[in-house]
């Protein structure tokens, strides 16, 4: 039974209805280091009666670690939820630093019925291309994926980090319900090109890591001293050394916003990307990650903080200021592409 306190949103125009807020699943079991699998599961559980449906996903979290993990809570409300998982990014358990990507047909067959499996579904809700392999036409990986939607092993199609120029064509090759790409106080680069697309198409926006990884919530200042040796972030060069020193400083008119509304950073963090709907006309649902039932309170809860044009043009410098890249390599996104 859900409480159904968050208003929805349709993902594209022929997709399902969902919470304007999800959730991000990966850090239950993979990249931001110790996990509490009962923590995570009762999560789950507050989520859904928050009203969040849509609850993402991906193979390469954990080598399928994440998928088996969330397949119980799947099974259990299967009418319930939308489930959201992603194909074609691989990441050697030898060398964490390295991304593998293929987007080639006999890899996507062999990866969907895998996470089908996983999953232990009969249908995939939203079926993602996690990164974009530029060797292989994005037409052909498009019509690839439509065919699992013909054979009903899928019910609606993705993408994560393409280029708008690459959401039009695939657009001309099977709708696009959902584009997936990260999108924060601290990372604007999609509003160039991937956000009109999106708006001229009718494909909605999930913004990923809209709390920056955490950063923009204040949780740690530096990765290298603050998170666990096997933290992801550790990797990332905003979050480390002198960057890390900088990007901090960058939050003091967030806290000044978070004062006003007696909030947490993070909830007027999630505020302004919620609000990216009205500003840009599109919709817009981001997908925060969270293991504890408290943190997803507070981050539904920030989907009924308004922010005045005034507390949005105090915040509007940010991104520009950032100190270093989202990733130590942006060929991967679609930054690097554009």
């Amino acid at each position: 039974m859900t409480d159904h306190t968050l208003p929805t949103a349709r993902l594209g125009d022929g997709g399902p209805e969902v919470g304007v807020q999800g959730l991000g699943c990966m850090g239950m079991s993979f990249a931001y280091g110790p996990t509490d699998a009962d923590a995570s599961r009762a999560t789950l559980e507050r989520a859904l009666e928050l009203g969040v449906t849509l609850y993402d996903t991906a193979d390469a979290y954990g080598a399928g670690e994440n998928e088996r993990f969330l397949s119980p809570f799947f099974k259990a409300h299967r009418d319930e939820v939308v489930i959201a998982t992603k194909f074609a990014l691989s990441i050697p358990p030898d060398d964490p630093t390295k991304r593998i990507i293929r987007n080639d047909e006999p890899y996507i067959r062999q990866a969907v019925e895998a996470s089908l499996r996983r999953l232990d579904v009969d249908v995939i809700d939203l079926y993602y291309m996690h990164r974009r392999d530029p060797d292989v036409p994005i037409e052909e990986t498009v019509a690839v994926m439509a065919d699992l939607v013909r054979e009903g092993k899928v019910k609606h199609l993705g993408l994560s980090e393409v280029t708008g120029d690459e959401l039009r064509a695939a657009q001309g090759v099977h709708p696009i319900a959902a584009v997936q790409s990260e999108w924060s106080l601290f990372s604007r680069d999609i509003e160039a090109g991937v956000v009109p697309a999106a708006r001229e198409l009718g494909v909605a926006l999930v913004p990923y890591s809209p709390l920056g990884r955490g950063f923009l919530t204040g949780s740690f200042a530096d990765a290298e001293k603050d998170l666990t040796a096997g933290d992801f972030r550790r990797q990332q060069p905003r979050f480390t050394g002198d960057n890390a020193a900088a990007n901090a400083a960058l939050l003091a008119p967030v806290r000044t916003v978070a004062e006003a509304h007696g909030a947490t950073l993070g909830q007027i963090a999630l505020a302004w990307a919620q609000q990216r709907a009205r500003v840009h006309g599109l919709p817009v649902i981001p997908i925060p990650g969270t293991r504890k039932p408290a943190r997803v309170e507070e981050n539904t809860a920030a989907t009924r903080i308004v922010l005045t044009e005034e507390e949005l043009s105090l915040l509007e410098p940010i991104a520009g200021k950032v100190a270093g890249a989202r990733y130590a390599d942006m060929t991967f996104t679609s930054a690097g592409r554009e």
